[in-house]
């Protein structure tokens, strides 16, 4: 059976949704998977929007443009008020609760519900919410193992901030652990 699952990830910029969608790629990548990674940025970085998409796929990957995905990680509410609507029907999407009013959300898609700055938060930092979602993300579409993400921080967090990596790895940890619970 084909591996094939498209992801848009948009939140403010300041909180890692590029960096998140790096990680993916480098994580598909390392499970041996095609990967695209596109990132777009709002008129403003830090506090404008920002979002990227993800395209993970064993087979060669068309195009990198995505149109109708098949996954959303929402990090605030003009994100799921923007994209919600592209997403296709029985599509799955992960909000971060801390920031969006998940009672909005569409019934026709498939929604896990992440309080990720929360979450954060009990971990000691709440700049790794991004890290919380992407791990119920990943539980909850099973589109790489936990593991590969785990090793592929290496590739994105650079040198100076290594000292964080067994953080942001308890922070993806976490996010997947809370997805499974339902």
């Amino acid at each position: 059976m084909a591996i094939y699952q498209d992801v848009i990830m948009a939140g403010f910029g300041g909180q890692g949704v590029m960096l998140i969608g790096n990680l993916l790629a480098y994580a598909g990548m390392h499970a041996g998977l095609n990967v695209t990674y596109i990132p777009v940025y709002g008129p403003e970085m830090r506090g404008g929007t920002a979002n990227c998409t993800v395209v993970v796929s064993d087979e060669d990957i068309g195009s990198p443009i995505i149109q109708r995905p098949k996954s959303l990680i929402i990090m605030n509410q003009p994100s799921l008020d923007k994209f919600e609507a592209r997403l296709e029907d029985g599509g799955v999407q992960v909000l971060n609760t801390s920031l969006v009013d998940a009672s909005k959300a569409e019934a026709r898609v498939r929604t896990v519900c992440v309080p990720a700055n929360e979450i954060a938060d009990g971990i000691g930092n709440t700049k790794m919410a991004n890290m919380v979602a992407l791990g119920a993300y990943v539980q909850a579409t099973g589109i790489v193992p936990l593991e590969a993400v785990k090793e592929s921080l290496k590739s994105v967090i650079s040198a100076h901030y290594s000292h964080l990596i067994p953080k942001n790895a308890d922070a993806l940890q976490a996010g997947f652990d809370h997805a499974a619970k339902g």
